[in-house]
């Protein structure tokens, strides 16, 4: 694989909605991922294999000091190779250049190894609310 990693790199709604689909295993929605992360996100990693997304994370953050890790999703033919670690380290490397002092994640348990050991992230208690 030939992968390209972008910060903030251009993609179309279409493939992001079946890569998250496929990563998520859902049906392809039809989301406009643009506008929303044109309108949130302080950035985002696309990862191509030529001209195919195969990796993606959104960055959200409230404008100031705070940022989010969002939608880590790497392609099924593309997992265990690394890339999932390498677009969170770009995005951590982006989001201390723009000013944010704290960068969190939500995870769920069998996720612990790869946010906390492959990323560097400290688990804290945190709070939810199902709406």
């Amino acid at each position: 694989m030939a992968l390209r990693y972008e910060w903030r790199g251009p993609f179309a709604n279409g493939e992001l909605n079946e890569l998250h689909a496929e990563a998520f295993e859902h049906r392809v929605l039809e989301d406009d991922w643009i506008a929303q992360l044109d309108r949130y996100s302080l950035g985002w990693v696309c990862v191509r294999d030529g001209e195919v997304l195969v990796g993606f994370v959104n960055i959200p953050w409230d404008g100031g000091v705070h940022a989010f890790v969002m939608d880590t999703i790497v392609a099924v033919r593309a997992r265990r190779q690394g890339i999932a670690t390498r677009m969170v380290a770009m995005a951590v490397e982006h989001a201390r250049a723009a000013g944010c002092e704290w960068l969190h994640v939500d995870f769920e348990d069998e996720l612990a190894p790869f946010y906390v050991r492959a990323c560097g992230f400290r688990p804290t208690p945190a709070g939810l609310v199902q709406l």
